[in-house]
């Protein structure tokens, strides 16, 4: 289905403006304030819904901006044609998060009959747990899991086993020699493809947040284990700070934050994110930059220092001041870069398997340059 925006109206709304507002339309069910504040908003007819389908897409919390706005009888509000195209997409969502389930119940169930217990991760682990009014809320793009050190390999082995096999792309044949996971698997028949975990942090983190780290605290829903509410909110915070690099240039995703905020009325956040001692700077301002955009809930309390009042400034700047905020990441995205390449050579010189990759790697590079050429 295609959907135009030709018929929406041409309004002048900033960037801050748009993003706060989809932040809080996420909460209208939990925030009476926010609830207020939007409903206001929207009797005066002024949004630019081109610019907010936009940045909500973006951050992938379209759907969860619809349910949201149904539960509280917004949606009059909307232009027919945007509703008609937001019913689309949460009906598509829905029913492919009724597949996820069901694929991963049954992956579930193949694995504990092998004696491997799988740890839920992340959007399957919320759906599984019944995190959301409706399941149509999350966008889910594969089904992670997390398993010990010495169930990884039979999970692997087992699954290939099962018809999951590693997906055909143009990806380097040689991968990294480290990874949080083993290759995305597929399987003909099933919507999602599966990431095998030993990890759940990128290298120089892995220690400070690990399956020996979460293990005490697994709970199981159904007879589905997953990380313990705490720990999946700290991992929520952690998926985006850490591996996705945000903490760096002082930014957040939405979805992680919706997921931060729904977690944080089942548990305190500001205990949770405390348990992890070496990464509790990241994840305290994570929280402040929630209270921020969220509109500042009594559950997402979080540790006022002089660090996250010196966060939130550079994260509020990519609203009030974007060039100055791009030129800053513009100068962090260098300096990272040129570290990786030093830190990639080290590896390769002190170790044996980070040298044979980096080989094989340039020659694939001047394979692919040279095939390119005759294309």
């Amino acid at each position: 289905m295609r959907w135009s925006l030709r018929f929406l109206n041409s309004l002048e709304m900033s960037y801050k403006d748009v993003f706060y507002f989809v932040a809080m339309c996420l909460t209208i069910s939990q925030e009476k304030k926010n609830k207020q504040i939007i409903e206001a908003r929207l009797k005066q007819n002024d949004i630019d819904w081109e610019f907010v389908v936009e940045v909500s897409t973006g951050h992938y919390v379209f759907p969860a901006m619809y349910c949201a706005l149904k539960r509280e009888g917004f949606l009059t509000y909307l232009p027919q044609e945007l509703l008609n195209f937001m019913e689309h997409v949460a009906d598509t969502n829905r029913d492919r998060n009724t597949q996820i389930i069901s694929q991963a119940k049954e992956l579930n169930t193949f694995l504990l009959s092998h004696n491997i217990t799988p740890i839920f991760l992340k959007g399957t682990a919320n759906l599984l747990a019944g995190l959301y009014n409706d399941i149509t809320e999350r966008m889910v793009g594969d089904i992670d899991f997390l398993f010990s050190s010495e169930d990884y390999p039979k999970a692997i082995q087992v699954l290939k086993e099962y018809g999951y096999c590693k997906q055909k792309q143009l990806a380097t044949k040689y991968p990294y020699p480290w990874s949080k996971h083993y290759p995305r698997l597929i399987k003909d028949g099933f919507i999602a493809a599966i990431e095998i975990h030993d990890k759940l942090l990128i290298e120089d983190y892995t220690q400070e947040f690990n399956y020996n780290t979460i293990k005490s605290n697994i709970q199981v829903i159904d007879n589905v284990a997953m990380l313990s509410d705490g720990n999946m909110l700290n991992l929520s915070i952690l998926s985006n700070q850490i591996n996705d690099f945000r903490f760096r240039y002082r930014t957040i995703n939405l979805r992680n934050a919706y997921d931060v905020f729904l977690l944080s009325k089942k548990v305190s956040a500001k205990n949770a994110v405390n348990t992890v001692k070496g990464l509790s700077h990241p994840l305290n301002c994570f929280l402040a930059a929630c209270c921020e955009v969220f509109n500042s809930p009594d559950s997402l309390e979080y540790t006022k220092t002089k660090k996250t009042k010196a966060y939130l400034i550079l994260f509020k700047e990519q609203f009030t001041n974007p060039r100055k905020a791009n030129r800053r990441n513009a100068r962090i995205k260098l300096y990272n870069s040129i570290k990786l390449i030093f830190s990639t050579l080290y590896k390769a010189i002190v170790y044996k398997k980070h040298r044979v990759w980096l080989f094989y790697y340039i020659l694939e590079l001047n394979y692919l340059k040279e095939h390119l050429k005759k294309i």
